[in-house]
């Protein structure tokens, strides 16, 4: 019996094409680079060429500009460099409420602890090397893809009745939303307020609060979720912020950014 080759779905098919597993993202990773120098901008640019799935959606040269692009167009990624006039990479950090994946492109390498405690994904030096960039890369795109997968039960909007399931290490909690009076971020975790108990979750603060009833929880700031329903005081603060006390004593502040939308909210 004469051997048979193995079927290939090339055969015949001059119309076939392999599919990579960059073609089958579906989701291009938004980016926006950061750095007050026109050329270092172009170099990226160009460099960033070699990879499809990063799509450039716009620039800033400064940190004002930045920060409004930013909560704007909210990103995936920045490439963000460090020495700016005026306002530094990292005041641009502390200052952005959504905050998107972060890389580090400086020509001084002193930052770098700072930048990796700011969470940063990675540190690139000046001038760049496209070896080095293919690993940032790849850096970037398994952490979006396990970021998918750790999010891909987690989609639509929880009624306020719902109970949800928390596991902290060994303790497990059943909570009904009401009953949380406050979520914060911790790094890359959130931490959730209830009762005595204060479980945390590896999630960001953004994805949690895609799902939760907007007419009820509000983003206080960058670092902080309330629940309207625990508010007992209200009065104003610095450069047109707010300041908020909940029903068991603890104080906290609404951003300059968000407090308009908060006093939509509170009909105030």
């Amino acid at each position: 019996m004469a051997n048979r080759k193995p079927y290939s779905p090339r055969a015949g098919n001059p119309n076939y094409q392999v599919v990579s597993p960059l073609k089958q993202m579906s989701k291009k990773i938004k980016t926006i680079l950061v750095d007050d120098e026109r050329l270092a901008r172009q170099e990226l640019k160009y460099l960033l060429q070699e990879y499809p799935d990063v799509q450039i959606i716009d620039e800033a040269e400064n940190v004002d500009e930045a920060l409004e692009k930013i909560h704007r167009l909210q990103p995936d990624l920045i490439f963000l460099d460090i020495e700016m006039p005026e306002k530094n990479g990292f005041e641009l950090l502390n200052d952005l409420e959504y905050v998107p994946k972060v890389v580090i492109v400086s020509a001084h390498d002193q930052y770098a602890v700072q930048a990796f405690e700011a969470e940063a994904m990675d540190y690139l030096l000046k001038p760049l090397k496209s070896e080095r960039l293919a690993r940032t890369i790849e850096k970037v795109r398994s952490d979006i893809q396990q970021h998918k997968v750790k999010e891909s039960g987690f989609e639509g909007k929880l009624p306020a009745q719902k109970r949800i399931f928390l596991k902290d290490g060994e303790k497990c909690f059943f909570v009904r939303l009401t009953e949380i009076y406050m979520i914060e971020s911790v790094g890359n975790y959130c931490r959730f307020h209830f009762g005595a108990d204060r479980p945390m979750i590896h999630r960001s603060l953004n994805k949690i609060q895609e799902r939760l009833d907007s007419h009820i929880f509000f983003r206080a700031n960058r670092q902080q979720i309330i629940n309207t329903e625990y508010i007992s005081h209200i009065e104003s603060y610095y450069k047109g912020g707010m300041k908020v006390a909940l029903n068991n004593g603890i104080e906290l502040e609404i951003s300059t950014r968000n407090s308009v939308a908060f006093k939509e909210m509170m009909g105030m």
